[in-house]
């Protein structure tokens, strides 16, 4: 069935998605979060996250505050199950939300499920793709904001870009990672940034067999905006952990659209614009002493890459790809975008040989890669729809390694020399790296830990 009709018919057939409870609770180790969605004669989902409590000195979970942040991280786990049918009315049977809030609500889902819409060419609009309705009752006042606490909760993510934060920051022994579905790789980061175990809070997310089973019997499935997920989830953590900051790791590319002239954006909760919205949105309705903020957004990916290049004693261990993340080791699979992207913007700082080291082959070499390759370069249609940079870092990336390759007399490896015979390399006198975007939420300190890190550099 063409998806659009597929769309329409599972909305005709479907018109109801409902969010019908949720609960908290806790032994001596864990907190468990669980809730329970449902798409009426179709299936009922039971998602759980598990935080494990370890010796960590937390706030009650049993307040209107907290509850209040527990029903959140329903509000943004409810979308992956309700994009089975995208049914046209979603009924909160267990919450409120003001118009307002739902005005805010419904922006997430809609930019957030662009990458969705397009890939299975879906055609709606912001204002009736969606409507929420509130059949729960309003308990939650609002209490003034606390004074503030302090000390950071970083997110580890295993990749370049969580390292670089780590390594940046000014942390104290009592700052904490987060890691949620932890893996060796990312528990191994955070050993290695020296975060002792007990202040490593780990959280598993538990994802309802039910939807994967209608997945696999072809309902709609695709993106959604998991690092909204992580923001509603790590602020409920610092709330319990009274922690003041949450330092993200996203960077000032996150911003661009995979679709030159439109708003379809894999990166979109990554976006500059998500955390100025998710700001205002918690300063108003959760009200704790937190702020949310990603530490890298002054830069660009390849100003990241740059001073992770220099941070050696991670290069072995850290990974970006997710298609090697799904096996018991998460590994390189050197044939998707993630991959290449990672092995062009380290290229600038880190030889082949070296490369080749921690990716275990030449990316540059692969002809498979080549519709990738000019993907990433904006020589295509779309930009790939993961997490990769501008097309003017890969440009300039590449621009780059040419012409070190040629200053070098080495020979081109396939992707270059095709890249030289078919388009010209941009001017890399107007250096990149140099620049800093001022358009952040970084405290003055915070910039200048920032700004020191990236032109110490050279």
């Amino acid at each position: 069935m063409e998806q659009l009709a597929k769309f329409e018919e599972y909305r005709k057939c479907y018109p109801e998605f409902w969010y019908n409870c949720y609960s908290a609770y806790e032994d001596e180790k864990t907190i468990y979060l669980e809730y329970e969605f449902e798409i009426p004669n179709l299936a009922k989902f039971h998602p759980k996250l598990q935080i494990d409590k370890k010796n960590l000195p937390l706030k009650s979970i049993d307040t209107l505050q907290a509850r209040n942040m527990i029903f959140h991280i329903g509000m943004v786990e409810l979308i992956s199950y309700w994009k089975c049918t995208c049914s046209p009315k979603v009924v909160l049977q267990c919450g409120y939300l003001s118009p307002k809030q739902i005005e805010w609500w419904k922006k997430l889902y809609f930019y957030g499920l662009g990458e969705l819409f397009y890939c299975n060419k879906i055609q709606t609009d912001r204002e009736s793709f969606m409507e929420i309705q509130c059949k729960g009752k309003e308990e939650f006042v609002y209490p003034e904001i606390q004074e503030p606490s302090e000390g950071y909760i970083v997110p580890i993510g295993g990749g370049k870009d969580s390292v670089v934060t780590l390594e940046t920051l000014n942390r104290n022994q009592e700052d904490y990672g987060l890691i949620i579905n932890p893996k060796p790789t990312t528990l191994k980061c955070a050993q290695i940034a020296g975060i002792d175990e007990e202040h490593i809070i780990e959280i598993r997310r538990t994802i309802d067999k039910n939807l994967i089973e209608l997945n696999s019997k072809g309902f709609i499935n695709g993106h959604t905006p998991f690092s909204a997920m992580l923001a509603f989830v790590s602020y409920f953590i610092a709330y319990l952990t009274s922690k003041k900051y949450i330092a993200l790791s996203n960077e000032n590319s996150a911003n661009e659209s995979n679709i030159v002239g439109e708003m379809v954006n894999h990166q979109y909760s990554k976006s500059f614009e998500f955390e100025k919205d998710f700001t205002e949105y918690t300063n108003q309705y959760l009200r704790a002493p937190v702020k949310y903020f990603s530490f890298l957004r002054p830069l660009n990916e390849l100003q990241i890459a740059k001073i992770f290049a220099k941070q050696e004693q991670y290069h072995q261990i850290f990974k970006s790809c997710n298609v090697g993340s799904k096996g018991k080791e998460w590994v390189w699979c050197c044939n998707c975008a993630k991959c290449l992207f990672a092995y062009i913007i380290l290229s600038p700082y880190l030889y082949p040989e070296k490369l080749i080291s921690i990716f275990k082959e030449d990316l540059f070499q692969k002809q498979e890669l080549l519709d990738t390759f000019l993907e990433l370069t904006g020589n295509r249609e779309t930009k790939p729809f993961d997490c990769v940079g501008t097309f003017e870092e890969v440009n300039f990336a590449i621009s780059k390694v040419i012409q070190r390759s040629e200053q070098n007399q080495r020979e081109l490896p396939y992707l270059l020399k095709y890249y030289k015979e078919h388009y010209e390399l941009v001017d890399t006198t107007q250096d990149i790296t140099k620049n800093y975007h001022e358009e952040n939420n970084l405290t003055k300190e915070q910039n200048e830990m920032l700004r020191k890190a990236l032109f110490q550099e050279g």
